[in-house]
């Protein structure tokens, strides 16, 4: 690890400072990592919490905003993970804390279902004009992204009165019984915690850097097992991520989403785009699905929607949402007010804050670097991605066969060197950049560089 010496730097005291833009937005170690705090902490959360909940970055935050992330011993990251998505307007972005402590202050808590509240109107309002298409739409409000999820899948089967449901190579979904059998990685996802929800079926994704295959001639492929081992007319929806997140931020080749979903509406069948990772403005539109013109039935968000709050939805085509009975989808914190005010002030900062550009600029300045270290590197088989969500495939040279271990050793390098990452990929090789909208390009350039030490000291 390299301490970063910035005697510029404003002087920072853990637990005084306050987060959003006035954070100094800049690299800086002062301990090694971790330091002696967050190894204090460490040590705690070892006798108070259950061993499977795991921590990336052995670090403990204290405060952040924009691009970095300060920990409890003073040591000031680049954050490239957001929380997985979660901040894209940034930590504590201004418009966000100002809202929930205006509402904490008026109430909390009464359950929708109970008493209804305006914010949670307006969030289902804000998200029936924003997703794709301009049919009558309704939305449901729920926690997390799995939550939504399921929702999802309940609605579509009322809708339908059919169970089954297609899944793909490499998706995630996730944790809960149904969302873990939608999900494909068994590792550290699914093992040991069966028997899963029947009725999943998987079909073959279009991976363009693996099987070479155009996107129609994937779905053909997709589709073909589709009605070979399940048959149209017992499928009640076909569930895909427009880009994979967990699996390896993959990028279908284009046609193979819109083939699939033609072929869903031929067929009486509900088309779910998860967008819990690539929603609100992530790849540069508001929803991946935009990219190809995609007009899902039914869409899924999460993550990014309300600035760090606990938030989900699913929003679809009226007759499809409003199948289920009354008292059929709910929740007692679903769309809770603190949440639906977050949600609220997020969406206004991905409308006019300029967010969307942003996430079109960091793009141009990710893959322009990671391209050049592409050239020069063998070990980098693809570079991909969209907007504020690219990723770097690791591979043995010789082979073009996965490399998790050196995947490891380069995060290991830039978390020792202040820079937050994360790895993903069923196989482990894969590098995703997950940067703040909010972001500097200063700070991009910097946490890249450490990347490029990462990689030769590798």
């Amino acid at each position: 690890m390299t301490i970063v010496d910035q005697s510029d730097a404003s002087p920072y005291v853990p637990g005084r400072s306050v987060g959003g833009p006035s954070l100094p937005q800049r690299r800086r170690l002062v301990t090694e990592v971790p330091g002696p705090r967050s190894r204090e902490l460490l040590e705690r959360k070892s006798g108070a919490v259950a061993r499977g909940v795991g921590i990336t970055l052995p670090v403990f935050t204290d405060v952040a905003g924009g691009g970095v992330l300060v920990d409890v011993d003073g040591n000031s990251f680049i954050d490239f993970g957001t929380g997985i998505a979660v901040t894209g307007v940034g930590n504590a972005a201004p418009r966000v804390v100002e809202a929930v402590q205006d509402q904490v202050a008026r109430f909390t808590h009464t359950c929708f279902m109970i008493t209804g509240y305006d914010s949670y109107v307006e969030v289902a309002e804000a998200l029936n004009r924003l997703t794709p298409g301009d049919h009558d739409k309704r939305s449901a409000l729920f926690n997390t992204g799995a939550e939504a999820v399921e929702n999802a899948v309940k609605i579509a089967r009322s809708y339908t009165g059919r169970q089954a449901v297609i899944a793909f190579d490499h998706a995630y979904h996730g944790r809960t019984n149904l969302t873990m059998a939608l999900t494909a990685k068994a590792m550290p996802y699914k093992s040991g915690f069966g028997p899963f929800a029947p009725e999943i079926y998987r079909a073959p994704l279009s991976y363009p850097y693996r099987d070479g295959l155009s996107g129609p001639d994937a779905a053909r492929e997709a589709i073909a097992m589709i009605e070979k081992q399940v048959g149209a007319s017992s499928v009640a929806a076909i569930m895909i991520e427009p880009i994979q997140g967990e699996g390896g931020f993959i990028v279908p080749a284009p046609g193979f989403l819109t083939a699939l979903s033609a072929w869903a509406a031929e067929n009486g069948v509900v088309f779910i785009a998860d967008e819990v990772q690539t929603g609100f403005a992530r790849t540069g539109r508001f929803f991946a699905s935009e990219h190809e013109g995609l007009v899902p039935d039914l869409i899924v968000t999460a993550k990014g929607i309300a600035g760090g709050l606990p938030l989900s939805a699913v929003t679809g085509r009226a007759e499809i949402m409003d199948a289920p009975h009354v008292g059929g989808l709910g929740g007692t914190y679903g769309g809770n007010p603190l949440a639906c005010a977050a949600a609220l002030a997020a969406i206004e900062s991905y409308e006019n804050d300029g967010l969307l550009e942003r996430a079109a600029a960091i793009e141009t300045v990710m893959k322009s670097r990671l391209l050049e270290l592409q050239a020069g590197d063998p070990r980098i088989g693809d570079v991909r991605g969209r907007g504020a969500m690219i990723a770097m495939e690791l591979v043995d040279p010789l082979t073009g066969e996965p490399d998790p271990a050196l995947t490891g050793r380069i995060a290991k390098h830039c978390h020792e060197n202040g820079v937050i990452l994360l790895t993903c990929g069923t196989f482990g090789n894969v590098i995703r950049f997950l940067p703040p909208l909010a972001i500097d390009d200063e700070l991009l350039h910097e946490g890249l560089d450490v990347l490029a030490q990462a990689l030769e000291a590798a």
